[in-house]
């Protein structure tokens, strides 16, 4: 039997985790001295009150190579094999301790580094899970995942830059220039990194760059899910939203992504057959 783990990153529903039986490691949140665990101790809406009120920009960490052993060891006690999916190794060391977990354990286990987060991870993950319940080898599950992740793509849209400055990604001038003329940079998690694609004036325009892109990358193929989620952010989420012809998957993202997007920004995602 094959189980699969995944982070707090990866933006699941419970129903989803229930259904598969899938076992999520939490990341943690340090705000204003106090930590909670990502989802499980603090919810997206309660970390956007307390992140408005905190004095410095709250901080986020990767789970223990020990906190990721405990759960294969768990998971491995009845001969089970383990395949562990997580958000992107150039934003976080969070696949760095699962990979130093499944060295220490006896359990066997297939670390793999989605290259996304959130939604865009969870398409590998319910992907992966469908598979391990149908039987697949784990060699054959890594081939799907691989697969979903060549036909996925990821935009992230900030509508203020100030964390981003606060967490160090861009200077304090370009930051002053940005909000001067109300700039809202969009990005692409191309390669697993943070990668500036664009810049928007106002939501409209935002929302022109990313159904234009959706609509060339989705052209004659069938679309599997396209998602938005939000940091606080529904009236960017909603205006996208109005502008796909397809059922979308709306939800709030996890406090991770949300401390170094700031509120108001929104994720773009979408994977295809």
């Amino acid at each position: 039997m094959i189980k699969i783990v995944t982070d707090s990153t990866s933006d699941l529903t419970n129903d989803e985790i229930e259904k598969y039986g899938i076992t999520v490691v939490p990341l943690t949140l340090v705000i204003d001295g106090d930590s909670y665990l990502d989802r499980f101790e603090i919810s997206p809406s309660e970390f956007m009150k307390k992140m408005a009120a905190s004095k410095e920009l709250p901080k986020s960490s990767q789970p223990s190579a020990g906190a990721f052993k405990e759960v294969y060891d768990e998971l491995g006690k009845d001969g089970s094999e383990v395949i562990s999916i997580h958000m992107t190794g150039k934003m976080s060391g969070t696949v760095r301790s699962a990979e130093s977990a499944a060295e220490m354990t006896d359990t066997k286990v297939t670390v793999i580094d989605s290259g996304f987060i959130s939604r865009a991870l969870t398409y590998q993950v319910l992907e992966a899970a469908q598979a391990a319940e149908e039987g697949k080898s784990s060699k054959e599950i890594v081939e799907i995942v691989k697969d979903v992740k060549n036909r996925s793509s990821l935009f992230v849209v900030v509508d203020t830059l100030d964390n981003l400055v606060k967490g160090g990604r861009i200077g304090k001038g370009r930051a002053f220039l940005g909000s001067l003329l109300n700039i809202k940079p969009i990005a692409s998690l191309a390669g697993g990194e943070y990668t500036p694609v664009s810049k928007a004036r106002n939501y409209t325009q935002v929302a022109k760059y990313l159904v234009s892109q959706y609509e060339q990358e989705t052209k004659g193929r069938k679309v599997k899910e396209v998602s938005v989620v939000h940091a606080d952010g529904m009236p960017l989420a909603e205006k996208v939203i109005s502008k796909i012809n397809e059922d979308v998957f709306l939800s709030e993202t996890t406090p991770v992504i949300s401390t170094h997007t700031g509120k108001g920004a929104i994720g773009f995602m979408f994977y295809y057959e």
